[in-house]
């Protein structure tokens, strides 16, 4: 009689030392959990092998990217099931030292040995980035943007839709449109940068260009977009060339340490900064500090993690360094605006949009899922499962406030202390 779900059930209930509040299928047909839960499908015994050789996070995803674990139904009460109420514990975790020192522990271990079968690690999925360091260098970011934004662009039309903007929205209201979202939030970016015909305009990490297409549009600016994807360059080139843009926008697939034809009236930078790092970020600010002209704006738009009682533990998502962003780091808001003033930079005005992401996400997972052959076809079954996860998980993280998303607008003042703002400086809202 199939009792794969049963047994594996109890375990990870024996393992947890909690009730474990998902149904498991198991993949002898079996069954096991609370009828009306949301269903973990264990497609094969490797799935176990994955999560016994690598317990935890990691475990999970190379078992979910092999297409060796899924769920049934609606994927985000799953995942707050799984990363909120059962591998989130708080400071109540144990260390897996402190947990083979319990005698049901080492039981329930045993007990997925046996169900596992035959003890052989299973390889990694080919999606999977391995390095040791964080060096960030131009060579080592110049292959970290590769790995996440060169996965096709047909890939990410499916995904970000005709707008090819990807970082956060701004929402009017639930109900709007995901254009109509992306396109307030490049004309808030811009009303901030107070961009006004004849100025020049640095967009740092242009992506497919739709923030250099936008600006010089709509307000007149000549724009130089760099990427360090070549991918995106050439995309972006063909969509400016198409919008009769050629004289006004260039693209360049730059690393912006190289930049040296400043100054420029302004600097954009929307979903780059993450991928800047830690070591590196006070001289990134002083980069785009050196090449603004004295009275120039920075809008600097990017991801923050909340503090931690302990800076110094602090370790990177293996999930996020393994499969989507290698290399990337998440600081708190105030260390960032701490490095910016570090640089040089009067930090101005700082924006909170974390409700905004939470429901960009929502919408790029439900084109994903809208059109989830094609982009099988486009990028492949591990690549499209990742970004899957990657996105609803991240909805859930901004939801549940466990990371958010700022605005900052840093200027260079002038010799004297200009700034050349208004006295009531919110006027783009």
């Amino acid at each position: 009689m199939p009792d794969a779900a049963p047994r594996l059930h109890a375990l990870v209930e024996q393992l947890l030392g909690a009730p474990f509040p998902m149904r498991i299928r198991a993949w002898d047909g079996s069954q096991a959990g609370p009828p009306d839960a949301p269903t973990l499908v264990v497609r094969n015994r490797r799935a176990v092998r994955r999560l016994l050789f690598k317990p935890g996070e990691l475990g999970m995803a190379r078992a979910w990217v092999a297409g060796d674990l899924d769920v049934e139904g609606d994927l985000y009460p799953a995942l707050d099931l799984l990363s909120g109420r059962i591998w989130d514990r708080g400071e109540d975790a144990r260390t897996l030292a402190e947990a083979l020192r319990d005698p049901s522990f080492r039981a329930a271990v045993r007990g997925l040995v046996r169900l596992a079968g035959p003890p052989l690690p299973p390889a990694p999925p080919r999606e999977e980035v391995r390095r040791t360091t964080h060096l960030h260098t131009r060579r080592t970011d110049r292959r970290a943007v590769s790995h996440h934004y060169d996965v096709g662009n047909d890939f990410y039309e499916i995904v970000l839709g005709p707008s090819m903007v990807y970082s956060c929205a701004y929402w009017e209201s639930a109900d709007g449109t995901l254009e109509d979202a992306q396109r307030d939030k490049l004309e808030l970016v811009c009303r901030k940068l107070a961009l006004t015909p004849g100025r020049r305009l640095l967009d740092v990490g242009c992506g497919w260009g739709s923030m250099a297409i936008h600006a010089a549009r709509e307000h007149g600016v000549s724009v130089v977009g760099i990427t360090l994807s070549r991918e995106q360059a050439a995309y972006a080139r063909k969509r400016v060339a198409d919008a009769g843009l050629a004289d006004r926008v260039e693209i360049r697939v730059q690393d912006y340490r190289d930049v040296a034809d400043g100054p420029y009236h302004a600097i954009s930078s929307i979903g780059m900064a993450e991928h800047v790092g830690a070591e590196r970020y006070l001289e990134y600010a002083g980069v785009l500090h050196a090449l603004l002209e004295p009275g120039g704006r920075l809008l600097n738009h990017q991801i923050a993690r909340r503090p931690q009682r302990d800076e110094t533990a602090y370790e990177v998502d293996e999930f996020i360094d393994a499969y989507v962003f290698p290399d990337g780091e998440l600081a708190p808001l105030g260390t960032t605006v701490t490095q910016l003033e570090r640089a040089g930079f009067e930090v101005r005005d700082v924006e909170s949009i974390r409700e905004h992401y939470a429901l960009t996400l929502r919408r790029w997972v439900a084109r994903l899922e809208a059109d989830w052959r094609r982009a099988v076809r486009s990028a492949g079954a591990g690549r499209a499962r990742v970004w899957r996860l990657y996105m609803a998980a991240s909805a859930l993280a901004f939801e549940r406030n466990r990371i958010g998303v700022n605005q900052v607008l840093a200027v260079r003042t002038t010799d004297s202390g200009t700034a050349g703002l208004p006295l009531r400086t919110r006027t783009w809202n």
